[in-house]
């Protein structure tokens, strides 16, 4: 074999990633709202790229403020009150008698509370905050048994054995059977290995099962109830609707801000000398391939809507429950794209239909093999077979996961193993058949 240095010269061709490429691909994923900051950034950016926001408009202080006279009515005032933010301090201190309170049980406890997290269990070291405050170890645990009396019932607990002990104590002090269990059994009490426990106590499997409901009503959270979770809004790309012609797409790009070119601008200083020319036709370059990508998105992202429609139409009529198997593959095939396109296209966007507003990624589930050779299922229509089961089953005998894998083969003719049926099972937050036993 002859082996020799040499120099060749051979054409190649291969796909560059340059900057404007990258932004492209950039673009396609952006959410609604990531687009519209990036158009704000890319006007600061290029003085020829200029945005008109079409929900902004101008204010005349004559003419709005003598409408606002005569079209004000008595909610208007209530409804210019900013919402006062959620103060976990203020809500226990309110309650407290400060009358009975010394300054110093007063200072104590307000440095407590501030060691409570947002579920309001107590995460601070009783021994350091005595040290810190330069008081007796008796008086900051006396303090914290203040708080522990307060509402809501469980506040101020170190764990969650502690906080639900509290609550338990609070809502029926006679239960004492309760309260032995949750305080000397309480890790295989959840564990459900109530045989030993019932034998040792002396009860039935009836009394511990009784138990176990009543400690299922209590709120391992207690401060979290207090707490409001702030308003999200959803802003969907597009909209399906259903018409007298059928299943409709319209992308909505109204809340995009509407660019244009800044015209005379850009004669004003087009032709003063080389540098500054330069600088603008490399602002128009700019300008217009932001014009082009951002067609592009939408173009790309308005093929992909409408062959999910054409894929799932049984889905926007009558139901999540008839999803049917899609890959994201599939899709890219279809519309000869890559994989990885239609993954951007979808990626935090979101569709209005006319049964509810669900992410892109919701359509794209994997396909589940049945009995017959020419038909396939989703996995969200095995969970949702999984729930039923489960729904109808024996409390007192629930099914095993190798049970549903029969169950799923025999009733449905759905092919999964035991090991697909556990993973969806607690995707879905269900426990598994020991744990759903119940001993009536």
């Amino acid at each position: 074999m002859d082996l020799k240095a040499g120099l060749w010269q051979q054409q190649t061709l291969k796909l560059a990633m340059t900057q404007e490429l990258s932004q492209a691909i950039a673009l396609l994923q952006y959410s609604t709202q990531e687009l519209a900051a990036f158009l704000e950034d890319k006007a600061l950016e290029n003085p020829l790229l200029k945005i008109e926001n079409v929900h902004v408009k101008p204010m005349n202080p004559l003419i709005d403020r003598n409408r606002r006279k005569h079209q004000k009515t008595e909610k208007d005032w209530i409804e210019q009150i900013a919402e006062k933010p959620f103060s976990l301090e203020e809500h226990l201190i309110s309650q407290l008698k400060i009358t009975n309170l010394t300054a110093v049980q007063m200072k104590i406890i307000r440095h407590l509370i501030k060691n409570l997290d947002e579920n309001g269990y107590f995460k601070g070291d009783l021994v350091e905050i005595a040290r810190k405050l330069q008081v007796d170890y008796e008086i900051v645990e006396d303090c914290l048994a203040i708080i522990q009396t307060l509402e809501p019932s469980g506040i101020g607990a170190r764990d969650l054995q502690e906080c639900l002990l509290m609550q338990c104590y609070y809502k029926n002090p006679n239960n004492e059977l309760a309260q032995t269990i949750l305080t000397n059994y309480f890790v295989p009490f959840a564990e459900k290995k109530w045989k030993p426990i019932a034998k040792e106590l002396s009860v039935s499997l009836k009394d511990l099962q009784d138990v176990f409901d009543e400690i299922q009503q209590l709120n391992p959270k207690p401060a979290a109830m207090l707490q409001k979770e702030p308003t999200t809004y959803i802003i969907p790309d597009a909209i399906i609707e259903q018409t007298n012609q059928g299943l409709t797409v319209r992308m909505y790009d109204d809340f995009l801000p509407r660019i244009g070119f800044n015209e005379p601008y850009y004669q004003k200083f087009n032709n003063q000398n080389k540098q500054v020319s330069r600088f603008l036709q490399d602002k128009v370059q700019d300008y217009q391939w932001i014009l082009r990508s951002i067609e592009q998105r939408k173009e790309t992202l308005t093929k992909v809507v409408m062959k999910i429609v054409e894929k799932q139409p049984v889905f926007f009529q009558k139901g999540s429950q008839y999803l049917v198997p899609m890959t994201m593959k599939e899709i890219a095939n279809e519309l000869e794209i890559h994989e990885s396109t239609v993954s951007r296209a979808v990626r935090e966007k979101y569709v209005q239909t006319p049964i509810g507003t669900f992410p892109l990624k919701t359509f794209f589930t994997s396909t589940i093999q049945t009995v017959s050779d020419d038909e396939s299922t989703s996995s969200t229509q095995v969970k949702n077979e999984i729930s039923k089961l489960i729904a109808e089953e024996k409390k007192e005998k629930p099914l095993s996961d190798q049970d549903m894998v029969e169950q799923l083969k025999l009733q449905k003719g759905i092919l999964v193993s035991r090991r697909t049926v556990a993973k969806y099972r607690e995707q879905l937050g269900i426990p598994s058949s020991s744990k759903r036993k119940r001993f009536i």
